[in-house]
């Protein structure tokens, strides 16, 4: 049996790939900070869809709490299969106008948390020679858009890096890059999106019915939505003063 584990698993993203790798039949480990909504959620996916869901309620941004899943992800009983490093969060102000600790808080959380992870899993997908990691980076990440996207630009670089790496044995990596998506992440950040088009926000479904696709296309980044698709094109290939100053549009997850 298939065992996914997912970080930030009890809403967007996470959610959404807990319930579609659910409906596939995998069972699941779900990562979250808060034990209550952890148990709510993994009960509601046993009686949907019949699967196994085991929980760990960890702040990973704690050395216990991260621990704990990464000595889940390296064991060799029930091993995990899939990995998707979902978790993270976003600041409502650039820097340097956030607290230090906080914006060193993000910087971990979506790339020490990561990186440290997926050190954790890789060794035994290379030895049993099968798996995946699905990391979830942002558009944001393709233009100067100050820590967060530093940081999502980052991920996307590992992750294409790390896919050359592991194909040889048997790992699949893909780094997702969505645009802007309705989750909870904005109203936690605190920030105001009023302004923003309808035509500029995805579906969370939506986004992970892409990345599955692409994974089995055997793409290296997937962005949902032929509108992200043509902004990623264009920032691509924009000289970068260009790109610097098509960042004040920021496009986070």
């Amino acid at each position: 049996m298939t065992n996914v584990l997912i970080t930030g698993a009890t809403s967007g993203i996470g959610a959404a790939f807990a319930r579609r790798f659910a409906a596939k039949g995998f069972d699941l480990v779900q990562v979250a900070r808060n034990k209550e909504r952890l148990d709510r959620t993994a009960d509601e996916l046993r009686t949907r869809y019949g699967v196994k869901v085991e929980t760990i309620a960890a702040d990973l941004l704690e050395a216990t709490g991260r621990a704990a899943v990464e000595e889940r992800l390296a064991s060799s009983v029930n091993p995990v299969d899939v990995l998707v490093n979902n978790a993270g969060f976003g600041l409502p102000a650039p820097f340097p106008h956030s607290p230090i600790d906080d914006e060193e808080r993000m910087l971990d959380l979506l790339t020490k948390v990561p990186l440290r992870l997926t050190h954790a899993a890789v060794p035994g997908m290379t030895a049993r020679r099968r798996g995946v990691i699905l990391n979830v980076s942002s558009v944001a990440g393709l233009l100067p858009t100050g820590t967060y996207g530093a940081a999502k630009a980052w991920l996307t670089a590992f992750s294409e890096s790390l896919r050359v790496d592991l194909a040889p044995h048997g790992v699949r990596v893909l780094a997702l890059c969505p645009g802007f998506t309705r989750t909870e992440f904005q109203e936690r950040a605190g920030m105001d999106v009023s302004s923003l088009p309808a035509w500029a926000w995805l579906e969370a479904d939506s986004v992970v019915d892409q990345a599955l696709k692409d994974l089995g296309r055997g793409k290296p980044v997937s962005i949902t939505g032929w509108r992200y698709k043509t902004y990623a094109l264009a920032v691509r290939h924009a000289p970068r003063t260009l790109a610097a100053k098509m960042a004040r549009s920021r496009t986070p997850k």
